[in-house]
């Protein structure tokens, strides 16, 4: 193979505080070359602080580096695919974070297995740093979305990681809204690998993604992967019918047998009544969850809106 072209597609929101420390060492990885030709596509998903422009600013003394910039915030995952997009056409594509927890340093990791013949190389993480409420909700999501999805996701693999031609081209073909990329990178198939990493603290700054939107990024992969919810109401209502046909004939046979109706509490109407009725919202809930995602599909609004592109291939 002639020498590659390696893009490297790095969403940013509000990131003023890490992005010098991130250009210094993308410029030490570049700069070591490692066989490839490096691209470094940065999206600046409407940020309100000055990250777009300190990425102008640079790009304006490394030609290496591209901008491009959406019109307002459309989160993260549809920043990941406005990059994306902007890199088509790059031998592979690595994806990552800006706050430099998934370390620049394992790219050339990546890209060696790549070159082994990897199609997908996923950056699998063997330990991380996050504490607290946060360590808790993501250990506890790895450890349930292996279980709830009806395709096979690698547990704690995220973002970061590489992408070859061939799996770029495929992945452009998917047109979902709600985007869920592990998920879809797994779902597109291809040769993959994995490499270890220790996934570090942010480098500054605190964390953009809120725990509204985590718990929304989370709902999106069981519900983009997953017939999971909608069978476990079958089944509650399955078992639901069958102990009121149960109780139903067992009282049948109590009369039937001569003994006295004992009177039935006000108390055992009202649990049955909340039970039942809970079950029901809970049912209307989950077809919601579906239902709005068939109508945000139907609706083919454009993932997102870009505003300028400063650098590289217009």
């Amino acid at each position: 193979m002639s020498t590659p072209t390696v893009a490297l597609v790095i969403p940013v929101f509000n990131e003023a505080a890490v992005l010098p420390e991130l250009f210094a060492r993308l410029g030490a990885l570049f700069d070591g070359g490692h066989g490839c030709v490096w691209r470094a596509v940065l999206v600046d998903d409407g940020s309100r602080d000055e990250s777009a422009a300190l990425i102008r600013a640079h790009l304006a003394r490394d030609p290496r580096f591209e901008l491009v910039e959406l019109s307002r915030n459309f989160g993260f995952q549809a920043a990941l695919s406005a990059g994306l997009a902007q890199a088509r056409g790059a031998d592979a594509i690595v994806t990552m974070d800006a706050d430099l927890q998934d370390p620049p340093e394992l790219i050339p990791e990546l890209v060696a297995a790549w070159r082994g013949g990897a199609e997908i190389v996923r950056a699998a993480r063997r330990s991380r740093a996050e504490t607290g409420v946060r360590r808790a909700g993501f250990d506890l999501f790895h450890t349930l979305f292996g279980r709830l999805t009806d395709f096979p996701i690698e547990p704690n693999t995220g973002t970061f990681g590489l992408i070859g031609r061939d799996a770029i081209e495929a992945f452009h073909q998917l047109p979902e809204r709600h985007r869920f990329f592990p998920g879809l990178r797994a779902w597109i198939g291809f040769p993959s690998a994995d490499v270890l990493y220790d996934r570090q603290e942010r480098a500054a700054g605190q964390p953009q993604q809120t725990f509204r939107r985590l718990v929304r990024y989370a709902l999106d992969g069981v519900f983009s992967f997953s017939h999971l919810p909608l069978r476990m109401l079958t089944y509650a209502g399955l078992f639901i019918a069958f102990m009121g046909f149960a109780g139903g004939l067992f009282f049948i046979l109590w009369r039937l047998l001569g003994f006295e109706n004992s009177q039935q509490g006000f108390t055992t109407l009202v649990v049955l009544v909340l039970f039942l009725g809970g079950i029901q919202l809970i049912g209307i809930g989950v077809l919601g969850e579906y239902l709005g995602r068939i109508y945000d599909e139907v609706k083919q609004r454009p993932l997102y809106v870009v505003k300028r592109r400063t650098g590289g291939k217009q």
